[in-house]
């Protein structure tokens, strides 16, 4: 297949630029480099510097014929979307517009998006499932939703002339190498490793019973190639993330263990709470088990332990400075 990955050189759109090229597909990658790096970027995917803001760069990409697109890149920091609102909606929902004129200009089949878990808002059963009122409580969750929603849309819409088929992941913490360990505005896990590699001491935002719900990058990749060509997956919303929560707190203390420390000899800070965080976070995967055969295979000890000896050698490296 032809496939275009938007923010392919970021976190978890470099992970499905691996998976893909190893595959034996040819992927192109557009990434303005803004968090992500060109450097994770499979030497068998063609790398491309745009915007997805921008359409004017995103057309040349779709001119050469494209079997599916997955819609990765986007404005991902929460504090951010607080601080410089246009910027959020801009990339986030502007963004995903272009994606998908483009995708009807033409005529690409197939369409995989990066939703988030913070559609879901404050209230709501745990495990949350597909099903549950969205009702975001941070400029980010509404960006995503609103974007999710053109996806869909977009999808039904009776007067395309082909079959747009589209899923949408709403990914929980996803966590594991690559990940940033020096951005304070993106994954409170690699932050946390930052700051033990920094000898920092760590700040937890608010009393830190705040639960997340972290998955590891492989069962990610895993579940979007999985439904690539997966006609059960089309027109459907999945919850990616583990089913199980962990608290703040908790993940601390995880974090300070890998490295042989605890809270006696490590400082750990409170800080305020941070407007738009949601409280508990729990997905409930069982649609993502009917619809993908899938699973979340990797234990969250065996996952931290990974990501901890990659951030060690990244460190001993200074790849990351």
């Amino acid at each position: 297949m032809n496939v275009l990955i938007t923010g392919g050189a970021g976190f978890i759109g470099s992970h499905l630029a691996t998976r893909l090229v190893s595959l034996g597909h040819r992927v192109i990658v557009i990434d303005n480099e803004a968090t992500g790096r060109r450097e994770d970027v499979p030497a068998g995917a063609e790398l491309v510097r745009g915007d997805v803001s921008q359409i004017a760069e995103l057309e040349q990409l779709f001119a050469s014929g494209l079997d599916a697109v997955l819609h990765v890149a986007g404005q991902v920091s929460l504090i951010r979307s607080f601080t410089d609102p246009v910027v959020d909606l801009r990339t986030n929902v502007e963004g995903t517009v272009n994606v998908l004129r483009l995708c009807v200009a033409h005529k690409v089949p197939r369409l995989l998006y990066a939703s988030s878990m913070t559609v879901y808002g404050r209230d709501g059963a745990l495990p949350t499932p597909e099903d549950t009122p969205c009702a975001p409580i941070s400029y980010y969750g509404i960006t995503k939703y609103a974007a999710e929603r053109y996806v869909h849309t977009t999808a039904e819409r009776s007067d395309l002339e082909f079959d747009l088929h589209v899923t949408s992941f709403r990914m929980y913490n996803v966590y594991g190498p690559r990940q940033a360990l020096d951005n304070p505005y993106q994954g409170v896990l690699g932050i946390f490793l930052g700051n033990l590699l920094r000898d920092e001491p760590i700040t937890i935002f608010g009393d830190g019973r705040q639960s997340r719900d972290f998955i590891y990058i492989d069962d990610v990749v895993d579940a979007w190639v999985g439904a690539l060509d997966n006609a059960a997956s089309y027109g459907q919303v999945i919850n990616l993330g583990s089913g199980q929560q962990l608290s703040i707190n908790a993940l601390a203390d995880h974090v300070l263990g890998a490295f042989g420390r605890s809270r006696d000899d490590w400082p750990v800070r409170h800080a305020s709470a941070r407007p738009g965080e949601q409280r508990q976070v729990e997905a409930e995967v069982a649609r993502a088990r009917a619809v993908l055969g899938w699973e979340p295979r990797v234990a969250f000890e065996a996952g931290l332990a990974e990501t901890v000896r990659w951030a060690r050698q990244t460190e001993m490296t200074g790849s990351r400075r």
